[in-house]
């Protein structure tokens, strides 16, 4: 028997069992890629067989076969998107790509390196532009290979395939992190995660967290245990419209108009990215029509193929240059940059480079390194590491009851390394290994939607726990019984509280204490609209007063989040109470810059525009009191004269002020609270349920300048008064995070409604007293 009839039957014996020996060769020039992978071309971090195609010299050799064929069998043919094949591609041998592997590490490596240390790898986050490309060029190629090998694509295998190898691991996870949430974190994050483990099971999370960066209250929440899902999400939306894609581009002969095809698709998705990341940065970074660039820029190297491969001295430059492209934005980008964009380009161009230098298949300059074991270790459980990494980073603080230091961290990357490495043999090779003899497309499916079953039924679990809780929080804030020593009064020296600063009756901030739920007195009206967003609430006290004493509150969510305390005074002394508020915008006449970071051009425009119409509306009114507040320490302006905020905003404010003046309105500045999640972990009394004053901070830091106070402060106005109710909520040493037995703050920056209500007295006596009234 020949060597080469014998290699035939091993290879036949092989695709018995499932197991691909090698891939179909292709006309010299032609092939899509030297770099073939196996059917797998899942998330670049998700292992897949790595082979690349040497070229025979037309009379075929050893794994020579006739088509690429896969074991499992269509059980329709309504799956299969078929043309004119190409006839029978050449045989080729194979060869690992350890460059690739290793690059898959490399991604991997620096995610995780940021959400560990985001101070120390800060730009981390382009390891997903480095997952996008990798993926593009894998996918294309073997998308290529079933083209030209057999002139169609089975859709049906392929999106089985695509099941069978992502979803295990990845609905796993999900139900864990949800049975984790359930025991370790508070029940206010369960409805969230709930939320969005289904939408990352649906491959929608990047959706979902595209609409919460529109909603200005979402800012400040704790990220969800799932979120990075959002770049999975991507994937899957990529492979949905792909394979059709490339099939039409295919029915073209010309080989050049497939390239051109897919680098008209590239450059209109860049054109988008760049525009899109200027107007709209937050919705910009999860959206997929800003991401299809870099999978194309991966797929046109898997179809200029063999024409890249480059000499070795050349090679060795552009791999060089592709790794500095990598790690030097992973080091000097940050949370501002304005990402993805143009800025993009760098780390995605770096890993085509990489890619490109060793389509030739010699050892390169790093091969010691990057085909070292360890290295190669890493890349194979790349993808679970991904999975499991994250749930773990937020999760860890509340198992163990303290902000994560740094030997935790390492436990924690330690942890994730073990699990990943455990869910790649457990359960990543058992799902891609499980395929039915009979019906396997459709037996992937029906499993899928089982999975699927299960995660829906235990995130409806979930849920229905969060609403049980909200109702039994409620019921204990209503049944509190009256003290003078609860909440802010604790603060008041002739209640004489001895424990002022003891543990909160209520630590989870649920629905009860939003500081955004209003009265029932309150109805929302469609007048004063910034864009789409309404802005404006009525809430009428006055028992049908024909002439009712108004009142305005106007601001952001930081005047917003004292209506606790003006409603209840408003109650007592029969106002018309009406609110005029727009998250993250400074109620001034000032060169607004953004709200913790650069706004975009159309939000800053709006808010100038919705500012100067409200303050007409306002004098129109003739209220008796206009009481405003907003975040302005971090709402900074910046007119270009080198001035100081509070010279800026007092600029800015004084015409407003002295129009509601004219118009018989005394105006009461309300003074910033404290800081919270800037000074002291959000989750501080969480995590201090027993011992709240390990959250205690120095007054001087919690309390900074604040540009809003500053200005009133300076004002000549004599209709402006400034209240603060800073010593409220520190002594002359620190600032708190519980007092009265009552939780101050709702999240990183908004005040608890609970502890609002008890400031009404105060906020009373300090208008009594600017307004002459005592």
């Amino acid at each position: 028997m020949s060597v080469d009839r014998a290699w035939r039957r091993v290879a036949r014996a092989a695709l018995e069992r499932g197991i691909r020996s090698a891939g179909p060769s292709y006309p010299a020039g032609h092939r899509p890629s030297e770099a073939m992978v196996n059917a797998d071309a899942e998330h670049p971090a998700a292992q897949g067989t790595i082979t690349i195609d040497h070229e025979q010299d037309g009379t075929g050799g050893p794994g020579t076969r006739p088509a690429d064929r896969d074991s499992d069998a269509l059980d329709s043919g309504r799956h299969q998107l078929t043309t004119e094949g190409t006839g029978p591609p050449r045989g080729e041998g194979t060869r690992f790509r350890t460059d690739v592997q290793a690059l898959r590490a490399v991604a991997v490596l620096a995610v995780l390196l940021n959400h560990l240390w985001p101070g120390r790898l800060a730009g981390g986050y382009v390891g997903v532009d480095v997952f996008f490309v990798i993926s593009g060029f894998l996918i294309s190629s073997h998308l290529c290979r079933e083209l030209d090998g057999t002139g169609r694509v089975r859709l049906g295998r392929f999106y089985a395939r695509r099941i069978r190898r992502l979803l295990p691991a990845a609905f796993l996870v999900l139900v864990l992190t949800m049975v984790g949430a359930y025991f370790l974190m508070p029940y206010p994050r369960w409805a969230e995660t709930a939320r969005h483990a289904v939408a990352s099971a649906l491959y929608g999370e990047n959706w979902l967290l595209t609409v919460e960066s529109v909603n200005y209250s979402a800012a400040d929440a704790a990220p969800s245990l799932v979120q990075h899902y959002w770049s999975l999400s991507v994937e899957e939306q990529f492979y949905l419209v792909w394979p059709l894609l490339l099939f039409l581009l295919f029915k073209v002969r010309l080989r050049r108009a497939r390239f051109a095809g897919v680098a008209v698709v590239a450059a209109a998705s860049l054109a988008f990215c760049v525009y899109y990341t200027a107007h709209a940065p937050s919705q910009a970074y999860f959206v997929t029509p800003t991401r299809v660039w870099e999978f194309a820029v991966g797929a046109l190297v898997a179809l200029a193929g063999a024409r890249l491969a480059l000499p070795a001295g050349v090679a060795g430059v552009a791999s060089f240059a592709g790794l500095a492209m990598i790690i030097g934005p992973a080091v000097a980008y940050g949370p501002t940059t304005a990402f993805p964009g143009y800025l993009a380009l760098v780390p995605t161009v770096g890993t085509a480079l990489v890619i490109i230098a060793g389509n030739r298949g010699a050892k390169q300059w790093h091969t010691p390194l990057s085909a070292a074991r360890p290295v190669q270790w890493l890349g194979n459980i790349s993808y679970s590491l991904y999975l499991w990494h994250w749930p773990l980073i937020l999760l860890a603080p509340f198992a163990i009851g303290q902000v994560l230091t740094a030997r935790d961290k390492l436990v924690i990357l330690a942890v994730s390394l073990l699990l990943a490495a455990a869910s790649k043999v457990l359960v990543e090779d058992r799902g891609l290994a499980w395929r039915p003899r009979r019906r396997p497309t459709g037996l992937t499916f029906a499993a899928m939607a089982a999975g699927m079953a299960v995660l829906a039924l235990v995130a409806g679990a979930l849920n229905w726990s969060y609403e049980r809780q909200v109702v039994q929080a409620g019921q204990q804030i209503a049944s509190a019984a009256p003290s003078s020593c609860h909440g802010a009064d604790a603060m008041v020296s002739r209640n004489d509280c001895h424990n002022r600063f003891g543990p909160a009756q209520v630590v989870a901030m649920g629905p009860a204490n939003a500081y955004f739920q209003v009265p029932r007195e309150c109805r929302q009206i469609d007048d004063n609209m910034a864009g789409a967003t309404k802005t404006t609430l009525v809430c009428d006290f006055s028992q049908h007063d024909p002439t009712p004493e108004v009142v305005w509150l106007l601001g952001d969510s930081h005047a917003l989040h004292w209506q606790g305390a003006v409603m209840a005074l408003a109650r007592e002394r029969k106002w018309l109470v009406k609110f005029g508020g727009l998250g993250g915008c400074p109620f001034a006449k000032v060169d607004f810059t953004g709200y913790r970071g650069p706004a975009d051009d159309g939000f800053k425009r709006t808010c100038k525009e919705w500012t100067e119409r409200m303050a007409d509306v306002v004098a129109a009114d003739r209220p008796s009191t206009v009481f405003l507040s907003f975040f302005a320490r971090m709402e900074p302006a910046d007119d270009g004269t080198g001035r100081s905020q509070t010279a800026q905003y007092r600029d800015g404010l004084e015409p407003y002020w002295r129009a509601w003046a004219d118009a018989g309105a005394h105006v009461v500045v309300l003074a910033d609270p404290p800081l919270n999640g800037d000074v002291r972990p959000a989750d501080c009394v969480t995590l201090n349920p027993d011992d709240p004053l390990a959250c205690a901070v120095d007054r001087n830091v919690a309390q900074p300048r604040d540009p809003l106070a500053e200005a009133a402060r300076s004002s000549r106005e004599p209709a402006v008064s400034l209240v603060d109710l800073t010593d409220y909520f520190c002594d002359r040493r620190k600032c708190y995070a519980v007092i009265g037995n009552v939780a101050v703050y709702y999240d990183a920056n908004h005040l608890n409604l609970e502890f609002t209500r008890d400031l009404a007295p105060m906020l009373a006596a300090a208008l009594d007293r600017a307004t002459g009234h005592q």
